[in-house]
């Protein structure tokens, strides 16, 4: 239950495995080739400086009022448990750029909602990630759209991506599922136990560990208004897709969806939110409900919110270097290409499962769709249109499948902070839901590998998953 303790015991055995045992070689693969590579790497840096601002947006926002004062506008209009996390998944939805802005700023904004009426800790942290991966996999305009078009060569990137959204059937069903559960009011496992005790006790983080309880104990701007939430906001929103596009030459004269397929997240999540905060800064200078001490100091207290998030992620990136040296990639890519031959129909949901697998031991599903999804374009291209884009669906779903139940994955560890959950408490309780959905998934992706049409099988899916939730109220309600 020790995160940072884990990651590194996990380096260290990479690290020992492809020194052979030799100390010197071992602490050379640590540090050089691990922690010192990973963080000397432009995209990583660009990544950790977006985290950086984004930490200093959100403190702006809480100190200006602007949280506050849109609690208060939605309290009035939202009056029930199932409305706050209704609007949480809306409002997760909505932000489909980037999966860390998403978690960060759902975090932020819902949180006043969601504590007020009583949703558990480890509730809110499963709504924030399930809308954060899932939704970017299934938008157009986002990072990783980017980062897929990126991975499929010697075709158009985008184009793939998009024929391959109904195929997504991971994120297709845990959007139906979060909406079931909320609705049906269904609840199982150890994520039971933490709604059972918000609802009853009222106590919302069940565990004794509380992390940033009182973070929230702060005095008030009263100056403070919805705009001075939503204004930085929206700026970022149209900051970063700017910056996305202009990483990708649109100013050069390529077009949006071109510019979109070849642009640089990192850069261009970077370059968005630096100047979202210059505006940001300006903006609530102007409106008085913050001078510039008050801007500047955010700096240091928004760093020191993401110094958790920080720290795992360089971790992460780092055992993924050590996957990476001794050879992961090679042997999934062997193993794969000696399975393919007599279970061709199979094969997106066998895919599909190494994705899970692959994405929930490194975690990261970047990490994942660029060892999968070229094998898979080497298998089927010239073959096979329709199940090339079945499998490279089945992919990004396995990819963000395992994404979504690892703990060492940056969205998981991003929506515990987003949602102020322990991050132990959260993959424990998100990790019943998500098998359910992978379980159903994986035998949508069956059917789809026999059938090849997603206006059969995506129905299948959908039918399984409300009639599986629909069991298990009947299970878990007969307990009340």
């Amino acid at each position: 239950k020790e995160v940072y303790s884990s990651l590194f015991i996990g380096i260290l055995v990479g690290a020992l495995f492809s020194a052979d045992f030799g100390f010197e070689k071992t602490v050379n693969n640590i540090l050089e080739g691990g922690f010192i590579k990973v963080l000397s790497d432009s995209y990583n840096v660009g990544i950790l400086i977006f985290l950086v601002i984004l930490g200093t947006m959100v403190c702006m926002m809480n100190h200006a009022g602007g949280s506050a004062a849109f609690g208060k506008w939605a309290s009035t209009h939202i009056k029930t448990r199932v409305g706050a996390q209704i609007a949480t998944i809306l409002l997760g939805m909505l932000i489909f750029v980037d999966d860390y802005f998403n978690c960060l700023t759902v975090g932020s904004v819902m949180k006043p909602i969601t504590d007020k009426h009583n949703v558990s800790k480890a509730k809110f942290a499963y709504l924030i990630d399930s809308t954060a991966a899932p939704i970017c996999i299934i938008a157009p305009i986002s990072s990783w759209a980017a980062a897929v078009s990126g991975f499929v060569e010697g075709e158009d990137g985008l184009a793939i991506f998009m024929r391959a959204i109904p195929y997504n059937f991971y994120a297709l069903l845990t959007i139906v599922m979060m909406f079931g559960l909320v609705l049906l009011k269904v609840e199982y496992g150890p994520m039971k136990v933490h709604e059972d005790n918000a609802v009853k006790n009222g106590d919302i983080y069940t565990t004794p560990d509380r992390p940033y309880e009182n973070a929230s104990k702060e005095i008030v701007n009263q100056k403070g208004r919805v705009i001075d939430l939503v204004f930085p906001i929206v700026v970022l929103i149209i900051c970063c897709i700017i910056g996305m596009i202009w990483s990708g030459g649109f100013f050069e004269g390529d077009d949006f969806i071109t510019a979109f397929s070849n642009s640089d997240a990192s850069v261009g999540l970077a370059v968005g939110s630096f100047f979202a905060l210059i505006i940001s800064i300006v903006f609530y200078l102007v409106r008085r409900v913050l001078n510039f001490a008050d801007c500047m100091s955010c700096l240091p207290e928004g760093f020191k919110a993401m110094v958790p998030a920080i720290l795992i992620l360089t971790m992460a990136w780092t055992l993924k270097a050590m996957t990476d040296s001794l050879g992961a990639a090679e042997f999934v890519a062997n193993a794969m290409q000696h399975a393919a031959g007599g279970l061709m129909s199979l094969l997106p949901a066998i895919i599909f499962l190494v994705g899970c697998f692959l994405a929930f031991a490194t975690g990261t599903s970047w990490g994942t769709f660029g060892i999968l999804i070229p094998i898979v374009v080497a298998v089927f291209q010239g073959t096979n249109e329709t199940m090339m884009i079945i499998s490279i669906s089945a992919c990004m779903a396995g990819a963000v499948c395992g994404d979504h139940c690892s703990p060492i994955s940056d969205t998981t560890i991003m929506a515990s902070a987003g949602a102020q959950c322990n991050h132990v408490n959260h993959v424990s309780t998100q990790l019943p839901y998500a098998i359910t959905v992978a379980a159903i998934s994986f035998v949508t992706y069956v059917v789809a590998g026999f059938v090849r049409t997603a206006f059969i099988a995506l129905p299948v899916g959908i039918v399984l998953t409300i009639g599986t939730l629909l069991v298990l109220r009947k299970i878990y309600g007969k307990e009340e």
